[in-house]
């Protein structure tokens, strides 16, 4: 028999015997049950895959169960009619016992409770606050769930506790059976009057969960089978299903926040991707923010106000020598909806939004997209509301806007709703503060209006507060990289406009490239006993020139020669006036390296390439000294010593070096190979950060380990390294090995440049200087330099001309002048000074505080000696505004 079921289907429906149509149903539903048993049994926890597969698909595609005959079925409802009343109970709880839609829960619900009671409609509500609001209404037993869903949807019905039928259930928790509605002063018939259709009985019924707590209220209407009333035994089946179906609302309540938080949660990560993905462009960044929060909280229209930024380039004299205005107030957590109180609160705050100034408007309508308004803000509600909210730092949540601005004095203008971008009515505001890591107000969020036309729930602030959180962070940090962008856009235009000024002129370019450079000898370059006391400033350029041109390095290198005058001429302009560490001391720095390269024939160790960054590296080691130390920058906290947290100093002199050389016409390694180029300048990076004390030390060790081993061999990068820092600290100290006039003149350089930096750590710093800086403890210079002498420059050169015997006239001369120190630290013990007070004792005059000038007492000692005794005077000497002890 070649038969379709379908047609074997409706042939038994239309032809068949009675008895023969019930015996197939039951055989098949009997089939279907012990298959839907089995898959019951088989049902575990719902996994990942489930969860997503849940969400994806729609409620009305999850409410068909593959293992259940289809509910509109007329095979559904004879089955149910062939169940006694126990049967038919526990299959009408196993409808619902796991389903996890509330929305097919409550439809399952109503049209459960009709077959059971025989009902003609049904209403189910839920609780929300102290209020009901209907899920389903007026459900029949043929109604399908998405009519359902679209009649909930199209007007929410909510009852207050204590109104109409549902209402006083929800209030007592007691059943109501009416047997003629309209005699009940409690029933509403204008519902009956808009539907047409007639309410006679009503048996409302409250959902209670374990606690008995109301979580909702069932409702069904009328009898189907004639009856003029819902009997006990109805009531008592209504009760006993609903205490099952209470179970399944509470889990399917439950799960439902498991999606909703999902779903805040996937937000919030797409959110935190924005931030870094939009970082560079703060209205695609906006944009996408207020595209998520729309259709996150479901809601008609968006709008973010940001506060002026200091970073405007139009505020610049407005806030010029003000200090930046600061919005952040502790956050108070109280959610503000009492328009009394909102009233006390603006007459207070009505002075401080004076001070909110919102530059930037974006707007996310329902349709367009995303409006974005500058500098020209329009007054409004919407704005006024903002201000308000950033003064006080509270979030605001209006459920009726209308009323909320009639309860306050308003501007005519604050009334007028211009400036929005569809014209949507304002209903109900939700308006939150957007704040920065450090609790400052950078913004307001608004969202106005709810799809469903109701205010916005606890639910919907708990999420945009997580929201706004992300906000600020996303908005603070775009805000933070265009400022960011905008000052190293003004820092390279400052340093475009320092390398101009700190690049030497064209006439004195020409000048030098046209003057004669006299011999090595003639300067006594290659000597290591080398003076420039007696050269004019010309005379030095020169005398460096000379160096490069006697080690062939303008020829081997292609350097064109006016790009050598301009770039010594360039740093020599580079170096501050500063008593020691200036343009004098570099050139010195450089002859002793030339001196050791050529007198030293250190030369044959080094390569053409390696002697070329020796010699700039020296000339360039000290570029922009300030005449104070590492540590003076660190405990000032200087920019500086922000920029580098080690070698600060010497950091930023290769820094000059490294900006001298880009600037325009200075460049003497343009003609140098890209692998020579990288070569040169990390060897004068190298050398320039060896003259760090601190780095000596570290590296000393290993020279010496190097040396103690018999190396002879320096070609390697590791030993060239070590070797050519080794001999830039030998060149930096090589003052000590000077004859003693020369050394003794460049030890007053020192101390007066030691004394100054003391003298601002007293003044500025409230500080006690080390002693070597300290002008009071002036007559210690002698001894300390012996101790410089034994810790530092001797066990330098010992080990140098021990390795090295051509560089032997250093360690020479370094103990020829400790001899001269010894003796005088001999005599100071004695009571003899060392140096000229009239010179020595002049503090540093340039104090730059903004407090008045305190009177200062300046006491000059004089040491006068005799064989029988020593007689101190002191002599006191104030200044006019009077003493100061």
């Amino acid at each position: 028999m070649d038969l379709d079921a379908d047609e074997v289907e409706r042939w038994l429906c239309e032809k068949a015997p009675q008895d023969l149509v019930d015996r197939v149903i039951r055989a098949r539903l009997q089939h279907r049950t012990g298959s839907l048993t089995i898959n019951r049994a088989k049902r575990g926890s719902m996994t990942s895959e489930m969860f997503n597969t849940w969400l994806a698909s729609s409620p009305i595609k999850r409410s068909r169960s593959p293992n259940r005959v289809t509910r509109s079925s007329g095979e559904w409802r004879h089955h149910l009619g062939l169940l006694d009343e126990g049967e038919l109970f526990m299959e009408l709880i196993r409808d619902v016992s796991n389903e996890l839609d509330i929305d097919v829960l409550c439809h399952k619900i109503l049209v459960n409770v009709g077959i059971l009671t025989r009902a003609d409609r049904g209403s189910l509500f839920l609780v929300r606050g102290r209020h009901l609001v209907a899920k389903l209404f007026d459900v029949t037993v043929d109604t399908e769930l998405s009519e359902a869903v679209d009649k909930a949807k199209e007007e929410e019905i909510q009852i207050p506790f204590g109104v109409g039928v549902a209402g006083t259930v929800a209030e007592t928790k007691q059943v109501v059976n009416i047997r003629n509605a309209y005699q009940d002063p409690r029933f509403n018939r204008e519902i009956d009057h808009m539907t047409g259709y007639t309410t006679n009985l009503i048996l409302c019924v409250p959902i209670c969960n374990y606690d008995n707590e109301v979580i909702g209220v069932a409702q069904i209407i009328n009898k189907t089978d004639g009856s003029h009333s819902f009997t006990e035994h109805d009531v008592e089946i209504f009760q006993r299903y609903l205490t099952f179906c209470a179970i399944g609302i509470q889990n399917a309540q439950l799960f439902e926040k498991s999606i909703q938080e999902f779903q805040r949660n996937q937000m919030l990560l797409s959110l935190a991707r924005s931030i870094f993905e939009e970082q560079n462009n703060l209205d695609c960044l906006v944009s996408k923010i207020m595209t998520q929060a729309r259709d996150l909280i479901k809601c008609e229209r968006c709008v973010v106000f940001l506060l002026d930024l200091e970073c405007e380039e139009a505020s610049h004299l407005e806030h010029f020598g003000a200090k930046p205005g600061n919005y952040s107030l502790e956050k108070k957590a109280s959610t503000k909806n009492s328009t009394d109180t909102l009233a006390e609160e603006v007459a207070v705050t009505q002075e401080q939004q004076k001070d909110v100034n919102f530059t930037t408007v974006f707007e996310l309508g329902s349709e367009l997209g995303v409006k974005k308004i500058n500098k020209n803000v329009k007054p409004s509600k919407l704005l006024q509301i903002a201000q308000e909210v950033a003064s006080s730092t509270q979030l605001l949540n209006i459920a009726d806007v209308q009323v909320w601005a009639a309860s306050l004095s308003r501007q005519p203008s604050m009334e007028s709703d211009e400036g929005c971008t569809d014209h949507v009515p304002i209903k109900s505001i939700l308006c939150m503060p957007i704040l920065n890591g450090k609790k400052d107000v950078i913004g307001v969020a608004q969202l106005i209006n709810k799809e469903t036309g109701f205010p916005f729930t606890d639910c919907d602030v708990a999420t945009f507060e997580a929201f706004a959180i992300f906000c600020g962070l996303g908005i603070h940090n775009t805000q933070m990289y265009e400022s960011a962008c905008k000052l190293m856009a003004k820092q390279k235009v400052a340093l475009e406009c320092l390398s101009y000024h700190a690049t030497a002129s064209v006439d004195d370019t020409i000048k030098l490239a046209q003057d004669k450079i006299p011999s090595a000898e003639t300067y006594n370059l290659y000597s290591f006993k080398f003076i420039d006391f007696d050269l004019s400033d010309d005379d030095t350029c020169k005398a460096t020139i000379r160096m490069f041109l006697q080690c062939n390095l303008v020829q081997q290198f292609q350097i064109p020669y006016h790009v050598l005058c301009k770039w010594v001429l360039s740093v020599r302009k580079n170096y501050r006036p500063v008593k020691y560490h200036n343009w004098r001391h570099a050139l010195n720095v450089a002859q002793t390296m030339f001196a050791m390269l050529k007198t030293g024939k250190m030369e044959r160790f080094m390569s053409d390439l390696e002697i070329l960054g020796l010699l700039v590296a020296c000339l360039c080691h000290d570029l922009d000294h300030r005449g104070t130390n590492n540590a003076f920058q660190t405990k000032t906290e200087s920019p500086l010593a922000i920029l580098y947290t080690t070698s600060t100093m010497e950091h930023h002199h290769f820094d000059q070096c490294v900006m001298i050389l880009n600037s325009d016409g200075n460049n003497i390694f343009q003609a140098l190979s890209p692998e020579d180029y990288r070569c040169v300048m990390k060897l004068v990076e190298n050398s320039i950060l060896s003259t760090d004390l601190a780095m000596y030390f570290k590296k000393k060790n290993r020279f010496m380990e190097v040396v103690e081993n018999g190396e002879f061999d320096w070609q390697s990068e590791e030993k060239k390294a070590l070797l050519c820092g080794i001999l830039m600290t030998a060149c930096d100290v090589s003052a000590i090995a000077k004859p003693w006039e020369v050394q003794h003149k460049m030890a007053k350089l020192v101390a007066d440049e030691f004394f100054d930096q003391g003298d601002l750590e007293k003044l500025q710093l409230n500080q006690q200087p080390m002693a070597m800086m300290d002008r009071e403890k002036k007559d210690e210079l002698p001894q300390m330099q012996v101790e410089f002498i034994d810790v530092i420059c001797l066990p330098l050169y010992k080990v140098l001309c021990d390795t090295f015997p051509w560089i032997t006239p250093l360690y020479e001369g370094t103990l020829e002048n400790r001899k001269h120190w010894k003796d005088l630290a001999e005599k100071v013990e004695m009571g003899l000074t060392w140096i000229d007070h009239d010179k020595i004792e002049i503090p540093v005059e340039e104090f730059f505080t903004h407090k008045s000038t305190k009177d200062i007492e300046f006491t000059v000692t004089t040491l006068n000696t005799t064989q029988n005794s020593t007689k101190k005077s002191n002599t006191k000497v104030s200044k006019k505004h009077g003493k100061h002890t």
